[in-house]
């Protein structure tokens, strides 16, 4: 059974920014999802916001929203006049498949003032696969297990409560991500990443924002080129790096490998993992390291000092260290183009 309905999304980007606020007005267009047993949403369009849940209680559907330009309410006959005159709109529903197409029309006499800016949210049952696109808006997505993949030119991405392979990127917006398992994987070229109480192989990369870090575990590999790097209470293994920031990372319990060359960097190892491996050559080093556990220590930088040393055996000279303490182990590497404080607690 093949459903065809009016739908979606925005004229130019210059309006991506009405689309994000739209979620609190009443939608334009309701249509019911629930007899077709969604299983793939697949959205492909050049402006406003997507939102896709499978929030438990919420009856299968999409909802429509539509604003003008410095987000004008417009009438329903408005609204219809210039989706007529201006858009290509269309969505599908077939083979447990939702397909949602907008694309502008080939139409030289369109007014770029007067677009719309149409956001939808699609309510489905949770085990759902996406596969989103938008030039221009954020993209949302809550309560979903399966494969996820999602694109923004100029949005951020919200997600929580995901389980699954979580592919996304923005090329202008911010990432937050909660509360996920299993394989995530996203991008941003101009926006900082937050990621809390996230499972399994996660890859974070941002070329212009900070690093936020909480209550992780598992293999994680999370880079910046141009921010801060913030960590706490870490498990498994972490990889991690930024060529323009300070790295502060606390309540450490896992294997890791983390570099600066642009500021300083503070490390308090509550555990160690396989190894400890630290780089930075623009900044000091504040390290702390649990007093009992047995490490080889290879240690460099322009001055190393510490506190409540005991069980070494080895080389221990004003600018580095080599040798073992509690009768060695864990692997412990320190290059610092400054001081080295180091606490054994």
């Amino acid at each position: 059974m093949k459903t065809y309905l009016a739908l979606l999304l925005i004229a130019c980007s210059s309006s991506v920014a009405l689309a994000q606020g739209n979620w609190d007005k009443t939608p334009y267009q309701t249509k019911s999802l629930a007899n077709d047993a969604i299983k793939d949403v697949f959205v492909n369009t050049s402006g406003g916001s997507i939102s896709v849940s499978g929030a438990a209680g919420e009856s299968a559907r999409i909802e429509i929203y539509v604003r003008g330009n410095n987000n004008q309410e417009l009438s329903k006959e408005e609204i219809q006049k210039r989706l007529d005159k201006d858009y290509d709109l269309q969505v599908t529903v077939n083979n447990h498949e939702v397909h949602a197409v907008a694309k502008r029309k080939k139409n030289f006499n369109i007014d770029w003032k007067r677009p719309l800016s149409i956001s939808f949210k699609i309510y489905v049952p949770r085990e759902v696969a996406t596969h989103l696109n938008t030039s221009g808006g954020s993209i949302h997505l809550d309560n979903l297990i399966g494969a996820q993949e999602f694109s923004t030119s100029g949005g951020s991405l919200h997600m929580d409560n995901l389980a699954g392979r979580i592919k996304g990127e923005t090329s202008g917006g911010s990432i937050q991500v909660n509360n996920s398992k299993d394989i995530i994987d996203l991008e941003t070229s101009g926006g900082s990443i937050n990621a809390k109480n996230c499972q399994g192989k996660i890859r974070l990369e941002t070329s212009g924002g900070s690093l936020h870090l909480e209550a992780l575990e598992g293999s994680i590999t999370a880079n910046t080129s141009g921010g801060s790097i913030q960590a706490n209470n870490i498990k498994g293994e972490l990889v991690t790096g930024t060529s323009g920031g300070s790295v502060n990372l606390s309540a450490m319990a896992c294997s890791l490998n983390a570099s600066t060359s642009g500021g300083s960097m503070h490390v308090d190892m509550r555990q160690l993992g396989k190894y400890v491996k630290l780089d930075v050559s623009g900044g000091h080093v504040d390290l702390t390291l649990p007093a009992n556990q047995g490490m080889n220590l290879n240690l460099s930088a322009s001055k190393i000092r510490s506190s409540n040393v005991s069980k070494f055996t080895g080389e221990w000279e004003k600018d580095h260290v080599k040798g073992t303490l509690n009768g060695g182990g864990i692997p412990v590497s320190v290059e610092a183009s400054d001081n080295l404080n180091i606490v054994f607690n």
